[in-house]
């Protein structure tokens, strides 16, 4: 089976996004009550790192749709006729095709935009790898898409984590609540369904070899001491000013913006008693100015 050294050398290389994303991590007015998670572009003095944010996050579309191996595998077969770096071009050019379509033939991309963050994010603070790739699900019309935007798995200290993520982007203003609250319920109904999920991709192409041992001995009860995590993402339209002084400045002022949000929630609508696996849930609260400028620019490069 695959060691806690070869799942940490799974983890891919993603230190060129993150340093365009400013993360924090602390307690909120929220429950349950333990760390959650701040993030937004990040700022370089008085600039917001957009631009930079944006090119890095494209670049890494290869790396959601297919796994390392699978990508050098499809290197090899489009190299018979053409160079090493046009066979990866092409298989890069592969990867963005694979982007479901909304519609009227627009993508869907502040949503993808959501899951693509929360692949990196679940690699990043939770050093957990995929055990399912969903891209290659969500873009075929034969195979039914449900349950969770990423399910991820580590092995730590002894005990066997399968992460289950739940990724909600809203570019219309005032959403954060309805986005928040639907991740909450998303995640609950992923929960719910997850050995159905893994039984119904088990030994599909979508499970490298060794995850999907990972996936069968937690389907057969091997899997031992096994725990299931919770992570949701929201991604959001902010709508609050900021004053442009300075780097650290606005760092704060982005900080108790998330902090606001966070504490606006009602904690009675997270029913951990009905729900005891909410202890496990992790936030990961994104705020994004102009987002819908944002998701076309994102869109349009997914084009070229």
């Amino acid at each position: 089976m695959i060691t806690e050294e070869e799942v940490r050398a799974r983890i891919i290389c993603n230190d060129a996004l993150f340093e365009n994303i400013f993360v924090f991590q602390q307690r909120f007015d929220i429950i349950p009550d333990h760390e959650h998670i701040g993030a937004s572009i990040a700022y370089q003095d008085i600039q917001e790192l957009r631009d930079d944010f944006q090119e890095q996050l494209v670049d890494t579309v290869a790396d959601w749709v297919y796994s390392a191996r699978k990508f050098e595998d499809m290197k090899k077969a489009f190299s018979a006729n053409k160079t090493e770096q046009a066979a990866a071009a092409e298989v890069i050019r592969k990867a963005k095709r694979k982007f479901r379509i909304g519609h009227k033939g627009k993508m869907l991309s502040q949503g993808q935009i959501g899951e693509l963050l929360l692949f990196h994010f679940i690699q990043r603070a939770f050093g957990a790898v995929p055990i399912l790739r969903k891209m290659p699900i969500t873009t075929s019309p034969e195979l039914e898409r449900f349950g969770a935007d990423a399910i991820h798995y580590k092995f730590q200290e002894g005990k066997h984590h399968i992460i289950l993520g739940e990724a909600k982007a809203y570019t219309s203003k005032y959403k954060f609540n309805e986005a928040m609250e639907n991740a909450i319920s998303s995640i609950l109904s992923s929960y719910k369904n997850l050995r159905k999920e893994l039984h119904l991709y088990l030994h599909e192409d979508f499970l490298d070899s060794e995850m999907d041992e990972i996936a069968e001995m937690f389907l057969s009860k091997k899997l031992n001491p096994v725990e299931v995590d919770l992570v949701c993402l929201i991604l959001y339209n902010e709508t609050n000013k900021i004053a442009i002084t300075n780097e650290e400045n606005i760092k704060d002022q982005i900080k108790r913006i998330i902090e606001k949000r966070y504490k606006k929630y009602s904690n009675s609508k997270i029913d951990l008693r009905q729900n005891p696996i909410l202890n496990r849930i992790t936030y990961i609260v994104f705020p994004v100015w102009e987002f819908e400028e944002l998701a076309k620019e994102f869109e349009k490069q997914m084009g070229e």
